[in-house]
């Protein structure tokens, strides 16, 4: 008997908690210029500009640069943002004019698929994939 109280206590307490949504949109952007691709500026702006248009709120930012053949000026960039609704990374390989976009967004209110379409509006690629996961409880 003291199992079935432990179980419809358990219940009550599901039910209690509110609902969690989960939006996650990601994708591969193919033939991207490579100034884009290259650009710390260009690819932070991105991120920042695509939080905002989706309704998400920045906490912080972290990128990096990285060398590609020991030239600084080819290297890709990792620009990663930290949002109070979960995350938007971006990650660009400038050597394949490739770049994949992954956006998390537990928020109510937000729309990933909005700052999405953002990220390819500014980084014009010649082709992309998209994704979506439904990734509420």
């Amino acid at each position: 008997m003291k199992m079935v109280k432990s179980i419809a206590k358990q219940q009550q307490i599901y039910r209690a908690c509110k609902r969690v949504v989960g939006k996650h949109v990601y994708g591969n952007l193919y033939g991207v210029d490579k100034r884009i691709l290259t650009s710390m500026q260009i690819v932070e702006s991105a991120v920042v500009t695509s939080a905002m248009l989706g309704n998400m709120h920045i906490l912080e930012i972290m990128k990096r640069k990285f060398d590609f053949e020991n030239s600084p000026d080819n290297g890709g960039v990792s620009v990663i943002a930290l949002i109070e609704e979960s995350h938007i990374a971006v990650h660009t390989w400038p050597e394949s004019s490739y770049a994949t976009v992954d956006i998390y967004s537990c928020g109510v209110h937000s729309d990933p698929k909005k700052a999405f379409a953002y990220i390819i509006d500014r980084f014009k690629p010649k082709s992309y994939k998209q994704y979506f996961a439904d990734r509420s409880s």
